[in-house]
């Protein structure tokens, strides 16, 4: 199964939306999502696809040299194909290629799926953020790589 990752579009915000939806239980809006793409010049976003099917999406804002890992979800039929890492070795990519010296992230403390494949691509525990969520008021735990 070949996983493309390409830039996003605008016209892919439907299918992102359904994802966003799907995977957080306080999605961003279609509105933030196009602000993102289309206005904010720190931001980057890609897309999974696989047969021409978005099954998931990721995105970055490059701060200086620094690169701040906002949200990767996968379309949950799609969970445990590989597609999270393709997003996150994208977003890597992506970050090599701009001189970006390290990324950094914040995930639920609970969520030990997202945490591990974090750490497979060498991302470090460093830190919690209290209270971060808004929904449930659930830490955040920080990881970092340096590149």
């Amino acid at each position: 199964m070949d996983i493309v990752i390409r830039n996003m579009r605008e016209s892919d915000l439907d299918d992102v939306m359904e994802i966003e939806k799907d995977a957080f239980t306080t999605p961003w809006t279609r509105e933030a999502f196009l602000m993102e793409i289309t206005k904010n010049q720190l931001a980057k976003y890609i897309v999974a696809e696989i047969d021409e099917t978005i099954v998931g999406y990721g995105g970055i804002w490059l701060i200086i040299d620094e690169g701040h890992i906002t949200n990767i979800a996968v379309k949950s039929n799609y969970r445990g194909l590989g597609v999270g890492n393709a997003l996150v070795e994208g977003l890597i990519f992506l970050c090599t290629k701009l001189d970006i010296n390290g990324m950094t992230l914040e995930v639920r403390v609970s969520n030990t799926v997202a945490k591990n494949l974090y750490k497979k691509y060498g991302f470090v525990e460093s830190g919690i953020r209290p209270k971060y969520y808004q929904d449930d008021n659930e830490d955040a735990l920080i990881m970092w790589k340096k590149l």
